[in-house]
């Protein structure tokens, strides 16, 4: 009898592998661009070549709203009732809060003890470029982040991509399906089927990640001298990193404790929405990839449709850390000495200013500027981090995705959900 092997394609075959090497070319690209043609020929080359980027993040974004409300609708309906949501999202929400504030927590321990801003002393601080994150800070109260979260028009909130909005409506038409039984068995198959043709458009659209991928950090290296950033910026982003890396010890031990040796499989699931995340500093982007790579996991699909466009909004643990580190480091900078109390009481802050803003452009530093200013510390203060933001958003982002993906996988686990993997790891 004849044995008939295949052969398992290798790694560069497969898409990780193209963004592995998109990136490394994206950079390199960048480095010649950067050290070989005016300063004002690589700023008009990393206009143009972030145009692939932009045209991939925008791909996802075209998926993003009819995903969260097709697959949100009918994994409520599927839960049947209204206790079983209130259940789930009672626990969500927990986990959310708990994961945010251990977040913020290590941000406020790791920039007291390094003190990356205590003596700084930057050569030059241009003020102009953070004028268009402080003009946001205004839009940024409790008045306003309440009158956010409710849609006053579903078409403008699936328009705008507004994930909290969608989420608020979706939640109210999924538990009205439910109570009507049988009867609305047609509009959830229908859009049950929908969610499936989203999830299939996802796969077209992640062909074009390494090119995306490509094209962000080859803009980047262009207009940025990676050498000067790295020795001005040294203590910044090195007490970050440390800070970050932290956080990802503290998620990746919880999950162990909670998913047991499971949690080694979900890693090997993520890789790709990892990188995808990390190299185009958006973890909007891998919204669609993240939630085909949880059902393949295990996780059913009404609790990942339920989870992950909570998490979008609630749950962005590199984020957290990283406005409790930049608003510290701020006042640092400019010699504000902040009490215990103080940093407390901004830590409590950042935790409720920092919930539905998710799609705000540079939400972070919006938030931080918004901070700095309820606490006397100089807005403006933001530019000295801007010049540096950008590889801190790649690190914050794919943060953002562990985190997301961990607290569906835990959430799923708890509720029973989870079932064993029957697909190759690729």
């Amino acid at each position: 009898m004849n044995t008939i092997t295949t052969k398992k394609p290798s790694f560069f075959a497969g898409l990780t592998g193209q963004i592995l090497i998109a990136m490394v070319l994206g950079a390199i690209l960048g480095i010649v661009i950067h050290n070989w043609i005016s300063p004002e020929d690589a700023k008009a080359f990393s206009k143009k070549i972030n145009i692939l980027a932009t045209i991939f993040i925008r791909l996802v974004q075209m998926i993003i709203s009819p995903l969260v409300f097709t697959t949100l609708v009918v994994g409520i309906a599927k839960l049947g009732d209204i206790k079983a949501v209130g259940r789930i999202g009672g626990k969500a929400m927990g986990w959310f809060f708990t994961a945010s504030f251990v977040s913020l927590l290590l941000g406020m321990f790791f920039v007291n003890t390094l003190k990356p801003g205590v003596g700084l002393n930057l050569p030059s601080i241009d003020l102009a470029s953070a004028s268009e994150v402080t003009a946001k800070t205004q839009n940024i109260s409790f008045e306003n982040f309440i009158e956010h979260i409710v849609p006053k028009s579903i078409f403008e909130a699936l328009a705008t991509n507004e994930i909290l909005q969608i989420v608020i409506f979706s939640i109210f038409f999924g538990l009205a399906a439910a109570s009507l039984g049988d009867y609305v068995k047609p509009v959830t198959n229908a859009l049950e089927k929908t969610s499936h043709i989203v999830l299939k458009m996802v796969n077209y659209v992640m062909k074009f990640a390494p090119i995306g991928v490509f094209g962000a950090i080859a803009g980047v290296f262009a207009v940025r001298d990676f050498q000067e950033l790295a020795i001005t910026y040294f203590k910044f982003f090195g007490s970050f990193l440390i800070g970050i890396s932290s956080l990802w010890v503290v998620l990746i031990i919880v999950g162990y404790i909670f998913l047991k040796s499971r949690m080694t499989v979900l890693l090997k699931r993520i890789v790709s929405p990892l990188i995808i995340a990390f190299g185009t500093t958006s973890s909007e982007a891998v919204f669609p990839k993240l939630t085909e790579e949880l059902e393949r996991f295990g996780v059913k699909d009404r609790i990942v449709s339920f989870m992950l466009p909570l998490g979008y909004s609630f749950n962005l643990d590199g984020s957290m850390m990283y406005m409790t580190f930049a608003s510290i480091f701020i006042a640092q900078a400019y010699g504000i000495d902040l009490d215990l109390g103080t940093q407390m009481t901004m830590l409590l802050v950042l935790m409720l200013t920092s919930k539905g803003i998710a799609g705000v452009p540079r939400a972070s530093l919006v938030v931080v500027a918004a901070t700095c200013g309820m606490f006397d510390i100089p807005i403006e203060g933001i530019a000295l981090i801007l010049p540096i933001d950008h590889f801190c958003d790649m690190f914050r982002s794919a943060t953002n995705v562990l985190g997301n993906a961990l607290a569906t996988s835990v959430v799923g686990k708890w509720e029973g959900d989870t079932e064993t993997e029957t697909a190759v790891i690729e």
